[in-house]
Parts: C-alpha cells; structure tokens; sequence
C-alpha cells in the first residue's frame, strides 16, 4: 500500500510549519513516528486553543 502524495505533503507542511525543521529531515522520519509529531502537534494546538 502506498501513502497518498497530498497526504504526506500535508504532513511535512505542518511539522515544518510549527518545529521549523528542514523538508528532508521531515521526509527523511519514518512514516509513524512523522504522525506521532503530527499528532503532539495537534495536541499542543488544541491545549493552547483551550487556554491550557
């Protein structure tokens, strides 16, 4: 199964976006652990968006 190029995009634009951290040490993570960051990042968000 291959891992849909927008989708993969969208995640390297996101963790580069908040850790400013360069495309191919992105792209160079394996596939869970960059959705792990995308996820703790997503959680980071939410608990600032909450006030906390």
């Amino acid at each position: 199964m291959t891992y849909a190029t927008h989708r993969l995009h969208e995640e390297v634009a996101y963790v580069a976006y908040h850790f400013h951290w360069a495309f191919d040490d992105i792209l160079d993570l394996e596939h869970p652990l960059r959705q792990r960051y995308v996820a703790e990042i997503a959680r980071i968000n939410q608990r600032m968006s909450e006030g906390g």
